[in-house]
């Protein structure tokens, strides 16, 4: 009896070391689903079937923010796929779903702002240079490109830190700058684990350089 004792107590006890491992692993892996989801919709499904389909993904990622309350991968993707449903949605009806995409990515910064190469500082970034400004929006263009600056200082080499501060800088008609850090983001490392997302960035990277580039011309 005493010996069942002692099995089982060593088997809660190797559970509790274990745990932190496959919650990180369910982390993970739910990271990645989401990353997978939000490419098929932003990069393979039709702009008029794109808003119902970010809601859905939206509500999984809210969930998956219930069950992984302290993973910042999954606050950052939370607030990357409202901020998407929000551009999809269009209109007033979206500020209330940006304000959410914004509270969920100052979420993951509090818990780890360095995680996914800064992702949350620029998707944070890119949401203040896109959204309309005070008394509608939260919009600051002086908080982008603080935001913005905060992501690349921390992934330089990252595609999407590139590629969103060059679209701020052509956006506030800094043409040179601009061309700069999208031929960065052109020539930037994929992530061959995300094809679909790799993809769809370099053409949205190609669009974004012609547009400098009849600008400088």
């Amino acid at each position: 009896m005493k010996t069942t004792s002692l099995g089982r107590l060593a088997a809660a006890m190797l559970a509790l070391l274990l745990a932190p491992q496959l919650w990180a692993a369910d982390a993970s892996q739910t990271v990645q689903e989401l990353q997978h989801a939000w490419a098929k919709i932003k990069y393979r499904t039709p702009e008029k079937e794109q808003a119902d389909k970010f809601q859905q993904l939206a509500e999984r990622a809210r969930v998956a923010t219930g069950e992984f309350r302290d993973s910042a991968p999954v606050w950052v993707w939370s607030g990357i796929i409202r901020a998407s449903y929000a551009g999809a949605k269009g209109g007033l009806g979206a500020l209330s779903v940006v304000k959410e995409a914004k509270a969920d990515l100052e979420h993951a910064i509090a818990i780890d702002g360095s995680v996914l190469d800064g992702a949350a500082y620029t998707s944070l970034g890119s949401l203040y240079y896109q959204v309309p400004g005070w008394p509608i929006g939260f919009g600051d263009d002086k908080k982008a490109a603080e935001y913005l600056q905060k992501g690349l200082a921390i992934g330089k080499d990252d595609i999407d830190a590139n590629y969103f501060y060059a679209d701020y800088l052509f956006q506030s008609k800094d043409y040179q700058r601009a061309l700069q850090y999208v031929q960065r983001a052109e020539h930037a490392p994929r992530d061959i684990a995300r094809p679909v997302a790799s993809e769809g960035r370099l053409g949205e990277i190609k669009s974004l350089k012609a547009k400098i580039e009849g600008k400088l011309h």
